[in-house]
């Protein structure tokens, strides 16, 4: 990766010599009011820059600033300010918070101006030089998507496809999405929930896959403020009203640590932070607690300053500390130590019970492994080659499965692209081992087959059986971390469609995927003879009419047409509908088509009744559309709504919650529209809410039903299980809006035996 050796902080790529630039020239044709604001930000952002600039580095990037400045200097941003504080804050996370150096300082400030302004790439290379160029380049969004599947997937595809040749081009993209999202207020709400969705299904992931925590646990939580905003200012409320006791509770655990650490001989900071308002939520959610019973809601990390070789050993000896003064919780303990997360994370876990019988997660590591943790790519290629642990470029073993995945996406599909790329973004890993010995890191959730696929290709396609743990098991078999697995070949094995559901890795589907086309040009050779044969009948060619009779029969291409036809699943007594005329066949009747996209009708006829709620789509009275309500989430008057133009259904109208918004929203954003409620009209919607509770015996059946029908409530659908003292009830309602389902729900929790009432998803 020859092309990251600026990454940090060597000097920019050798460019044509120029004349020193003076670093306070003002920014003319700019309002004075403006250019003072632009220039505190602009000497901030050098401020910011903790290594030593040289002349070179320093002219550019002020020639960088010169040149966004003035291109942008006619653009304000939503909120009114001068557009160029923009790139001038994303340069400045690029440094302070990415760790970055000053090509990426440069990049970011150019990231936009051949996009929006009328600055040419041309002149980006010929001021610049090639690298910054490639660079910006990545990060400049293509024209003209408006016909493609999915605009926001095929920029995606791009962005990521340019970080294989240059990861900055990501960690560039990722820093203009963090000042995007710190400053969106401005921006109409529908389109925040566009970027929200975007951020937290692929850059919040792949922050987490690069290693930049504290970048994705702020991505996890601005995406929840514009999500679900009532529950994060409520989390956010309490966890400041519980701040004093939070610090005076860490004070308390830590101090027998500090004097224990200082008895070693060891130089080490302590520190104590709240976990992510996210992962709180989640918390929550899942586990059906409220905030008051989450006891692990802060986490305490000792850092230790050791030299690289004596890391793992004082780590263990704080860790020792630790459980002499408070009793451990042994399936709590994580060692990323010994092995460390395919990101490159380093760090000790253990959860102890700490005073009170309070639950206290400790996090143990040296300087090198927080930086890293904290910086991610930035920090693990600063230390590489200085670390003296010899592992491997985790880094670089991740790009090079990217880069497997972007040879193999035959389909052209960005939509497809992005499928595959997010399987490489899992959160969590497991270890397994092969005969001799060797590691192999693969996501959770991977098969055994896929485990056959990343030893080879060759060995995953003739794969015919598996052992793990010497026991014959399914080629599905989910592996689990330690498992040794061994994998029983045949040379006349062939991959079949099934595989496809057997595997969680793109490599492997991607494989599979070339396999199976190969067999079907195979099939399809087949499958053409049989066909000629039947068309010398009528004396014309089939590559005359192939195309044409395989979207007759129904097929999406001639490839398919025929291997169906050589697997004998057309009927070709059908070609009787045909005639010839010259060359061609013509269809004796001609057959309705169907556009398999429908535009939203301009002008529907007004759908009118008594009960259906006023929908507004895009400022418009939502019965000019044929919508309807999308029973993935079942939306109730009152509900946060988005509506969604499908290609078969119609509009459908969406909670921003629904759990297929995300997708939908990253992906489809051109056929998302703005959709709030009109006039009040009483309707009835179908709501779904779970129960949990301690188990009293029959009579909560009946508490439960009789409060929710007392309320005037009608129940649509119950069902209750449970077992050792605890029960789980799901309810179907039926309520007129969000303020009768919630009153209900604030009646089911006033029960002291009910533990928690949620919405289903």
């Amino acid at each position: 990766m020859k092309q990251q050796e600026d990454i940090i902080s060597k000097p920019t790529e050798s460019a044509p010599p120029r004349p020193s630039i003076q670093p306070e020239k003002p920014v003319e044709g700019m309002p004075i009011e403006d250019k003072a604001i632009i220039q505190r930000a602009y000497r901030n952002l050098l401020k910011s820059i903790n290594t030593p600039l040289g002349t070179e580095d320093r002219d550019q990037i002020r020639l960088a600033f010169e040149m966004a400045a003035k291109a942008h200097q006619e653009q304000r941003r939503k909120s009114g300010e001068p557009y160029i504080l923009h790139p001038i804050e994303v340069a400045r996370i690029c440094v302070e918070e990415i760790g970055l150096g000053p090509t990426a300082v440069v990049c970011a400030l150019l990231h936009d101006v051949v996009e929006d302004t009328e600055i040419s790439l041309k002149e980006i290379h010929d001021q610049f030089g090639e690298r910054v160029t490639l660079i910006v380049d990545g990060l400049t969004k293509l024209d003209s998507l408006h016909d493609s599947e999915s605009p926001q997937a095929e920029n995606l595809s791009k962005v990521l496809k340019a970080m294989v040749s240059d990861v900055r081009v990501v960690l560039i993209k990722m820093a203009d999405r963090l000042h995007n999202l710190r400053t969106i207020k401005s921006m109409a709400h529908h389109k925040q929930l566009k970027i929200a969705a975007e951020t937290s299904t692929i850059y919040a992931p792949l922050a987490h896959r690069l290693g930049l925590y504290k970048i994705k646990m702020e991505f996890q939580d601005l995406c929840l403020k514009i999500t679900e905003p009532e529950e994060y200012h409520d989390i956010a409320e309490q966890l400041a009203q519980t701040k004093r006791a939070r610090e005076v509770y860490i004070r308390e655990f830590t101090r027998p640590i500090e004097e224990g650490i200082a008895e070693l001989g060891l130089n080490a900071r302590i520190t104590g932070r709240p976990k992510s308002i996210y992962s709180i939520r989640n918390k929550i959610k899942t586990k059906h607690v409220a905030f008051e019973d989450i006891y692990d809601l802060f986490a305490i990390r000792i850092i230790i300053d050791v030299p690289p070789v004596q890391e793992r050993l004082s780590c263990w000896q704080v860790y020792t500390l630790v459980t002499d003064h408070y009793k451990p919780i042994p399936e709590r303990l994580k060692d990323w130590i010994t092995t460390p997360k395919a990101n490159g994370y380093e760090s000790l876990h253990t959860t102890v019970v700490g005073p009170e019988g309070r639950y206290v997660e400790v996090q143990i590591r040296s300087e090198r492994m927080d930086e890293i943790a904290e910086r991610g790519f930035a920090a693990h290629w600063k230390y590489k080659g200085i670390r003296g642990i010899g592992k491997a470029d985790v880094f670089e073993n991740w790009l090079n499965q990217v880069r497997e995945t972007l040879e193999n996406n035959d389909s052209g599909s960005a939509v497809e692209f992005l499928a595959d790329f997010q399987s490489n973004l899992f959160s969590e890993e497991v270890h397994v081992f092969t005969p001799k010995g060797e590691m192999k890191i693969l996501p959770e959730g991977a098969t055994a087959l896929d485990f056959a696929f990343s030893i080879h290709s060759d060995i995953g396609c003739t794969c015919q059986a598996v052992k793990v743990n010497n026991r014959l098991v399914p080629i599905n078999y989910v592996l689990k971390s330690g498992d040794q697995v061994q994998v029983i070949t045949n040379k006349n094995q062939k991959p079949n469609e099934g595989w496809l559901q057997f595997v969680a890795t793109s490599k492997a589907k991607n494989r599979i995927k070339a396999a199976l086309k190969e067999e079907k040009f195979k099939q399809a050779d087949f499958g053409k003879d049989i066909l000629t044969r039947k068309l010398n009948n009528l004396k014309v060619s089939v590559d005359e009419n192939v195309d044409m009779l395989a979207k007759a029969f129904g097929y999406p291409n001639r490839l398919e047409f025929l291997s169906a036809i050589h697997l004998e699943q057309v009927d070709l007594s059908e070609l009787k509908r045909f005639r010839a005329d010259g060359q061609k066949l013509v269809e004796l009747e001609e057959t309705a088509r169907v556009d398999a996209h429908p535009e939203i009708p301009a002008e529907s006829p007004k759908f009118k009744s008594n009960f259906k709620p006023e929908v507004i789509i895009n400022g418009e009275p939502g019965n000019y559309y044929m919508y309807t309500f999308a029973t993935c989430c079942n939306p109730v008057q009152g509900d946060p709504i988005f509506a969604f133009v499908t290609t078969k259904e119609g509009v459908k109208i969406h909670r921003t919650t629904c759990p297929n918004a995300p997708y939908m929203l990253a992906n489809y954003d051109y056929r998302v529209l703005k959709a709030d409620w009109g006039h009040t009209v009483k309707a009835d919607f179908i709501a779904n809410i779970v129960v949990i509770g301690i188990d009293i015996g029959p009579g909560a059946i009946h508490k439960l039903t009789d409060t929710i029908s007392n309320m005037g409530i009608n129940i649509r659908s119950f069902s209750i299980s449970g077992e050792g003292g605890y029960f789980e009830g799901r309810i179907g309602l039926v309520v007129v809006n969000t303020d009768e389902l919630n009153k209900t729900m604030r009646a089911l929790r006033s029960f002291e035996w009910v533990t928690s009432v949620s919405r289903a998803d």
